[in-house]
C-alpha cells in the first residue's frame, strides 16, 4: 500500500509513516501546492495511492462521481501534530489494508473509525 498525504497535513508525517514501513509521500513533493482536489484524486487513482486527508470535499467528490477508487482516509481531528497522528494511523493502515485495497473511505477521529466501501 502507498499513501499520499494531502497538502493540509504536515510533510514530516510522510517521513514518520515511511519509518513505520509504509510507503508515504506528501503532495508538496509531487505536485503544485494549489492543485485542485480533483487533480490530487486523479493522481492517487492513476498511481495506486490511498489518499490521507482532512478535507471533507474529497468524499463528496467520490460520492458525486461514484468512484471506486482511490481509497481515502479522512482524519476528523483538530490535532495535527505528526507524533500524535502516527499511533492512530499506522495500526489502521495495517488492519484495514484489504478494505483500502478494495476501495473505501475510512473516517478516523480520536475515538472511533468508520469504513464505507466505494462507490458511495
Amino acid at each position: 500500500m502507498k499513501l499520499l498525504l494531502d497538502m493540509n497535513l504536515p510533510p514530516c508525517l510522510a517521513e514518520l509513516i515511511t519509518a513505520q514501513g509504509i510507503e508515504a509521500k506528501h503532495w508538496h513533493h509531487i505536485g503544485a501546492p494549489d492543485a485542485t482536489d480533483k487533480e490530487i484524486l486523479e493522481f492517487a487513482l492513476n498511481n495506486d495511492f490511498v489518499l490521507l486527508t482532512c478535507d471533507l470535499d474529497i468524499s463528496a467528490i467520490l460520492s458525486y462521481t461514484h468512484g471506486l477508487k482511490p481509497s481515502v482516509i479522512q482524519l476528523r481531528t483538530k490535532e495535527f501534530k505528526a507524533d500524535s497522528i502516527i499511533p492512530l494511523i499506522v495500526p489502521i493502515l495495517k488492519n484495514s489494508s484489504s478494505e483500502l485495497e478494495q476501495g473505501a473511505i475510512l473516517t478516523l477521529d480520536l475515538i472511533k473509525m468508520r469504513v464505507r466501501l466505494l462507490p458511495l
